[in-house]
C-alpha cells in the first residue's frame, strides 16, 4: 500500500477531502510548520500521526527542509501531498521527491502563479477561473499540470465567493488525482507525467461547475 504524507499550514480542508476519500493509499502522517494549524486536529481525529516542524526553529530554508525530509523518511512515505502548505520548498528537497509530490493551486495554470489568485482574476476581468493539480518542481507553480477544473466568473463574484467555489473544485479533483498516483494510473518517468501508460500532454479537464 502506498504511504502518503500531507504537508499543511492551516485549516486543512483539502486534507479533510483526502481523508474522506478513502484512498487506496494510506495517509500515515500529517506534517505542519504551524503548531496551531487546524489541519492537525483533523488528522488526530482520523487517528493519523502528526508532526510539527516550525520553520522559525531553523537558521535556513535548507536546514528546515532537511528536517522535514527526515520526518518523511521516518514515516517511510512514498508520496507527498501539499495541502495548503505555505512555504516555498528548496530545490534540494523538491528533487528528492520529484515525481512523488503533488500540489493544488487555485488558478488555471499557467495563469496566475503565486498568491492572491482570486483578486487578480477579478482585477483582470477574466471569465474563467479554477484550480490545477500539478507535480511539484523547484520553480513555483510550474510543475507539469495533471488535472484542472474551471468555473465561470460571475458579475457578483467577490474574492470570498470565488475562494468558496474554487475550494469546492479542489475538494473534488485533488482526491481523484491522489488516487491515480496511489493506484499507479498516474506515474512519472524521466521528467514526464504518464496517465494510464500514455504520455500526459495536456492536463485532464474535469467538467466545469
Amino acid at each position: 500500500m502506498i504511504k502518503i504524507a500531507v504537508l499543511v499550514s492551516g485549516n486543512g480542508s483539502n486534507l479533510q477531502a483526502l481523508i474522506d476519500a478513502n484512498l487506496s493509499g494510506q495517509i500515515v502522517g500529517v506534517l505542519s510548520n504551524k503548531a496551531n494549524a487546524y489541519a492537525l486536529e483533523r488528522a488526530q481525529k482520523a487517528n493519523i500521526a502528526t508532526a510539527v516542524i516550525s520553520h522559525k526553529d531553523f537558521p535556513t530554508r535548507e536546514v528546515f527542509d532537511e528536517a522535514m525530509h527526515q520526518q518523511l523518511l521516518a514515516w517511510e512515505v512514498d508520496v507527498v501531498i501539499l495541502a495548503g502548505f505555505m512555504r516555498i520548498l528548496t530545490p534540494t528537497f523538491v528533487n528528492k521527491w520529484q515525481g512523488k509530490m503533488l500540489n493544488i493551486h487555485p488558478s488555471l495554470l499557467p495563469a496566475y502563479k503565486g498568491v492572491n489568485t482570486h483578486q487578480r482574476v477579478l482585477n483582470t476581468g477574466d471569465r474563467l477561473h479554477g484550480c490545477t493539480v500539478h507535480f511539484v518542481t523547484a520553480e513555483l507553480d510550474s510543475g507539469q499540470s495533471i488535472a484542472q477544473s474551471a468555473i465561470s466568473v460571475k458579475e457578483h463574484d467577490t474574492v470570498a465567493s470565488l475562494a468558496d467555489r474554487v475550494h469546492t473544485l479542489e475538494h473534488f479533483i485533488y482526491p481523484q488525482v491522489a488516487e491515480w498516483l496511489c493506484n499507479g494510473q498516474l506515474t512519472w518517468k524521466d521528467g514526464q507525467a504518464y496517465f494510464r501508460n500514455q504520455v500526459l500532454k495536456d492536463p485532464i479537464r474535469f467538467a466545469s461547475w
